[in-house]
């Protein structure tokens, strides 16, 4: 049995007019994050760590910007898919873990209700996802409170 490891990080700017969408939870909040489809970059990371635990590239190379089908829509969609990638070709996931860098707003009292959503919406256990928040101390765009950041790391192992 192989085991693998894979590295993920987004950034997204701050924009009013726009949801906070952060590990497919609606944040309340003034400000949202500007992308493509809900800008959720703690998905999006996820996305690229389980990726590339696989080899299969990056979120890029599934659902490109330029694409209008995915205009809007929820990242989950694009989790959804990673998961299903990897079980198609013999990987199971051991364990994600990820961090959002934030200065505001405080995160920590969502950090389960995102590890649920995670777990379900991929199948696994809520203890396979660890979630956790962190602030720059008022260093860097995200400490000017300009963005949000989010690193993952995924587990997986099978036969690959």
């Amino acid at each position: 049995m192989a085991v693998r490891t894979g590295i993920g990080y987004d950034v997204h700017r701050l924009e009013p007019g726009h949801p906070l969408w952060l590990g497919g939870v609606n944040i309340p909040f003034e400000e949202g994050l500007a992308g493509h489809s809900d800008g959720d970059v703690l998905v999006h990371a996820l996305v690229d760590a389980l990726l590339g635990a696989a080899g299969l590239g990056d979120m890029g190379t599934y659902f490109p910007s330029s694409d209008p089908q995915y205009r809007g829509v929820s990242s989950l969609l694009f989790l959804r898919h990673a998961a299903t990638l990897l079980k198609q070709r013999g990987w199971r996931v051991v364990n994600l873990d990820a961090t959002i860098v934030a200065e505001r707003p405080r995160l920590a009292p969502f950090s389960d209700n995102m590890r649920e959503v995670i777990a379900e919406s991929m199948s696994l256990s809520q203890e396979q996802v660890n979630i956790k928040s962190k602030t720059s101390d008022g260093l860097g765009f995200t400490g000017r409170g300009e963005g949000i950041a989010a690193y993952a790391i995924a587990t997986i192992e099978g036969e690959g």
